[in-house]
């Protein structure tokens, strides 16, 4: 049995990601998404949140798994009996962080491989950064995340936007680093 990771922050699931996942489904046996618990950048959802908004992305997939994860991708990879890592590639600055990412992890475990899946023409220009600073400005966001995705993100901004509202003195973004 083919079993591969796809690994990511995932803050939040785009339809980039879900696009990544769904062909690498259709590739491998068995595909886990690992959610990374503790991002060295700012997050607008939780873990527990984030794996929730996955999951219920990928609910058609029947062979798809999502997990948390903590430490070093290739371990929990080894953990989930992965030989695979998947990831996207956008463009020239993703391949080349990918490519450092690779050799990396093929020094830490030569018998994980990595398979780097092209991403589609119309996500190009898509990644969760931008997503949330254009949704936390009140941008329409429909054609590029799941409608739970939306409203999630929604439920997040208002919250942020009331309390900037009553402080008006302090108008950091919910992006920011606290």
């Amino acid at each position: 049995m083919k079993i591969a990771l796809y690994p990511g922050t995932f803050d939040p699931v785009t339809n980039g990601h879900i696009d990544i996942a769904v062909r690498a489904a259709g590739i491998f046996d068995e595909l886990v998404v690992g959610v990374y618990d503790a991002p060295p950048k700012t997050i607008v959802f939780n873990t527990e949140e984030r794996v929730a908004l996955m999951k219920k992305a990928l609910e058609r997939l029947r062979n798809v798994r999502v997990e948390p994860y903590a430490g070093l991708t290739v371990d929990f990879a080894r953990q989930t009996g992965a030989k695979v890592i998947v990831r996207g590639l956008r463009g020239v600055t993703d391949f080349e962080y990918e490519f450092q990412i690779a050799l990396m992890n093929k020094k830490l475990a030569p018998d994980v491989e990595m398979v780097c899946l092209m991403t589609n023409v119309e996500y190009l220009f898509l990644n969760a950064t931008r997503l949330k600073e254009v949704a936390a400005l009140g941008a329409d966001i429909s054609t590029l995340v799941p409608q739970h995705v939306v409203a999630a993100l929604g439920e997040k901004f208002e919250a942020w936007q009331k309390t900037r509202r009553k402080s008006c003195q302090n108008p950091v973004s919910p992006l920011a680093p606290i």
